[in-house]
């Protein structure tokens, strides 16, 4: 549940990520000039949310954090993404809103919303295709098989913090915390099977969690502590949607080659 908390389609074209797609009538070309303004309100909004962290004005991070999922969410809809990747990024709303509440009942909310989202990946990860819009409904997301090795890694990196913190987190959060970091470390591992980008994002949504599990248990933490939280939030949910865009766009130009010009 990577956000601060003080407690606990189409093929891509040739344009580039935020340009369209191949043209598949009007109303998909509309939707297509909508990719890079979203794209760019998300990225402005991610500016404006960091900035005011490390300027220590709340309300500015209070304005700018629930934009930032329904943005990217945006963004990733119109680019013809999977329903399962705008719902992980949605529930990632959530959790971003629930936790700008600073108590327990409203930390274990967006906790599980969190892990809501986190099954949406998974699934969107087991399936190995993902759904969208158009002809292309059933576009290869990607079959390669995240390595052994990869698995005992995250595992072990896991089962290590949690002997670590477990005596200085709260008693009553122990068990949640350790169910939402199981399935949060299966996210991270499995992300491997649609490229760098998306490991990349599953890697840091782990790290991210791991800096409010520290402050939870009351650990030493960085200068501006909710700043580095937001920013590899941000990072893991962009490049988790970018890695899922991607792979779909690469099983797009394989079933049909894109115009070039």
């Amino acid at each position: 549940m990577s956000a601060t908390a003080s407690h606990p389609a189409r093929p891509e074209g040739p344009r580039g990520p935020g340009g369209p797609g191949r043209s598949g009538g009007p109303g998909t070309a509309g939707a297509g000039r909508l990719a890079r303004p979203l794209l760019l309100a998300f990225l402005v909004a991610a500016a404006v949310d960091l900035a005011g962290l490390i300027a220590g004005i709340d309300v500015v991070h209070l304005v700018a954090k629930p934009l930032l999922m329904p943005l990217l969410a945006g963004y990733a809809a119109v680019r013809g993404g999977p329903r399962l990747l705008v719902a992980a990024l949605l529930f990632g709303w959530g959790g971003d809103v629930f936790l700008l509440a600073d108590n327990d009942l409203a930390f274990l909310l967006g906790m599980g919303s969190f892990a809501v989202g986190h099954v949406c990946y998974l699934t969107l990860f087991g399936r190995g295709r993902g759904r969208n819009r158009g002809p292309d409904r059933d576009r290869s997301l990607g079959r390669a098989r995240t390595p052994l090795v990869t698995a005992i890694g995250y595992g072990t990196v896991l089962a290590v913090f949690l002997v670590l913190i477990w005596p200085d987190l709260p008693a009553e959060l122990r068990a949640p915390l350790t169910g939402y970091s199981l399935l949060l470390t299966a996210t991270a591992w499995r992300a491997g099977v649609l490229g760098r980008y998306a490991a990349a994002g599953g890697a840091l949504f782990l790290l991210s969690d791991a800096l409010i599990a520290t402050g939870i248990a009351e650990w030493p933490r960085l200068p501006a502590p909710d700043f580095w939280v937001m920013l590899t939030y941000i990072a893991a949910q962009f490049l988790l949607a970018l890695g899922v865009l991607t792979a779909g766009a690469r099983g797009g130009a394989t079933a049909r080659p894109a115009h070039r010009p």
